[in-house]
C-alpha cells in the first residue's frame, strides 16, 4: 500500500540553491525587451534579422526532402559530417581555412560560448571582457563567479589593445579575452586591421586563449572584409559561428573552429548540456546548402540590410537634434548612440515609449557592473522595413528634442 504524503507544513525547510544563484538575475537586456516589445511599439530594441528575409521556401523544401528520404533524421547520432564540410566550404568567404576535425556542431553560438566557457574558465578565475558588451557573454561566465578584467573600446577602431596588454604585463591570467571583431554587439564598431594582428600576435606571446564571436561576419556591407583573429592565429583563437543571422534563429545550430586535439573534451562537455543539436535540423540545414541556396541569400541579406542602415542613418542626420553622435558600422545590425552626459537613457525610453510609442535599448544594459553608461543607447536597424525606420527615428527625435533643447 503506498502511503499518503501529507502536505508541507509552513516549517518546512526550502530547497537550498547554489550559492551563484543568489544574487542571479535576468539580464536587463532581455527584461527591457519583454517591455518593449508590447504590441504598437515600434521597436529598434531587439537583435532580431528581418523575418520577411528569411529562406522559408528553401529551407521549407530542405526540410521536407530529408523528412522524405533519411529516418535518421529524427534518430539520435553524431554531428552530421555533411554540414561539417558544408563549413569548411564556407569559411574561406572569411579567409579561414580550416578541416572538417577543427569544426564542432553546436545548439547556437550562444552554447559554443557555454562549452569554451566551461572548458576554459576555473571557478573564481578571470576572464577579459570589454567594458560594453554582449549581455549572453556575462549570463555564460556568471556561475563561475569570475574577476572581470574590464577592456576600453575605441568606437572607430575596436577594443583598447593596450588595455589588454596592461592587464596581462601587471600579471592578470585571464582563461581568455571575449571579442567580437566584426560589426561589435552593441556597438557596431569593426576592429580595426592593426589591432587586429596586435591581438593575435598577443594571443601567441602570452598564450592569451581568445574567443572570436562572429555572428555578423557574412554580413557586411562596405567592400572588403577585413581577415578574423582565427585566420591570423589558429592556434590561441577559437572562431564562433551561426546560422542565427544568416538564415534564422530558431534553428539554434552554430559551430566553433578549434583544435583538432581539444574534440573529445569539449564533446564531454556538450554531452553533459545536450546530448547532441537536432540531428534533424543539421540534415535540413546541410540540405539547404546542398542546394547552392546561401550565396544568392547572403547577396539578398546584404543588399537589404545596407539599405536599412543607410535609411536609418540618413534619418537620423535630418531627425536627430545636435551634440548627438552615433557609430556608422560597415556590418552587422546595430548602431550605437552617444547621447549629451546630462541625458539619462533609461528614463528616455519611458517617455519614448509612452509618448511616442517607440524603443530602443539603453546602453547600461551591456555595461560593466559600476561603469557609468547612462547616456547612450542600441539601434536595431535590421528587423524594421525602410517606412518604419523613417517613422520611428523621427518620432525618436521629438523625444530626443526634448531633452537636448
Amino acid at each position: 500500500m503506498i502511503p499518503t504524503l501529507s502536505a508541507p507544513s509552513p516549517g518546512v525547510a526550502e530547497i537550498r540553491s547554489a550559492g551563484w544563484t543568489h544574487n542571479m538575475q535576468r539580464s536587463v537586456l532581455r527584461q527591457m525587451l519583454a517591455v518593449v516589445s508590447r504590441p504598437g511599439i515600434l521597436s529598434f530594441a531587439g537583435g532580431l534579422p528581418a523575418p520577411d528575409l528569411f529562406p522559408t521556401d528553401d529551407y521549407s523544401a530542405a526540410l521536407a526532402h530529408v523528412l522524405s528520404t533519411d529516418r535518421g533524421a529524427l534518430q539520435y547520432g553524431p554531428p552530421f559530417m555533411p554540414l561539417k564540410r558544408h563549413v569548411v566550404d564556407m569559411m574561406p568567404q572569411r579567409g579561414v581555412d580550416c578541416s572538417v576535425d577543427q569544426v564542432f556542431l553546436t545548439t547556437g553560438a550562444q552554447q559554443a560560448l557555454d562549452i569554451l566557457t566551461r572548458f576554459l574558465l576555473d571557478s573564481a578565475g578571470q576572464v577579459m571582457l570589454e567594458e560594453i558588451v554582449y549581455t549572453g557573454i556575462r549570463q555564460v561566465v556568471a556561475s563561475h563567479q569570475p574577476e572581470v578584467l574590464p577592456v576600453r573600446t575605441d568606437l572607430e577602431t575596436g577594443i583598447e589593445v593596450d588595455d589588454v596588454i596592461a592587464h596581462l604585463e601587471r600579471g592578470a591570467t585571464p582563461a581568455y579575452l571575449y571579442v567580437i571583431p566584426d560589426a561589435h554587439n552593441p556597438l557596431g564598431v569593426s576592429l580595426s586591421e592593426e589591432k587586429r594582428v596586435r591581438l593575435a600576435e598577443i594571443a601567441a606571446v602570452y598564450g592569451l586563449p581568445i574567443i572570436e564571436d562572429d555572428p555578423y561576419g557574412f554580413l557586411s556591407y562596405d567592400g572588403r572584409c577585413l581577415p578574423p583573429l582565427r585566420a591570423l592565429n589558429d592556434s590561441h583563437v577559437f572562431y564562433v559561428g551561426s546560422f542565427s543571422k544568416i538564415m534564422a534563429p530558431a534553428l539554434r545550430l552554430g559551430w566553433l573552429i578549434a583544435p583538432e586535439a581539444l574534440m573529445p573534451k569539449l564533446t564531454v562537455i556538450k554531452e553533459a548540456g545536450d546530448l547532441e543539436s537536432s540531428a534533424l535540423t543539421q540534415r535540413a540545414v546541410s540540405a539547404y546548402l546542398d542546394g547552392g541556396h546561401l550565396p544568392a541569400h547572403l547577396e539578398r541579406l546584404q543588399k537589404e540590410y545596407r539599405l536599412r542602415r543607410d535609411t536609418m542613418l540618413a534619418a537620423m542626420e535630418r531627425h536627430f537634434p545636435p551634440g548627438i553622435t552615433w557609430t556608422r558600422p560597415r556590418a552587422g545590425m546595430f548602431i550605437w548612440v552617444t547621447l549629451p552626459e546630462h541625458v539619462d537613457a533609461a528614463t528616455l525610453l519611458e517617455t519614448a515609449v509612452e509618448r511616442e510609442k517607440v524603443a530602443f535599448i539603453p546602453g547600461h544594459a551591456f555595461a560593466h557592473p559600476g561603469l557609468k553608461a547612462t547616456n547612450f543607447m542600441r539601434l536595431n536597424f535590421s528587423n524594421c522595413c525602410l517606412a518604419d525606420i523613417e517613422q520611428g527615428i523621427e518620432r525618436l527625435g521629438r523625444v530626443l528634442e526634448l531633452v537636448t533643447e
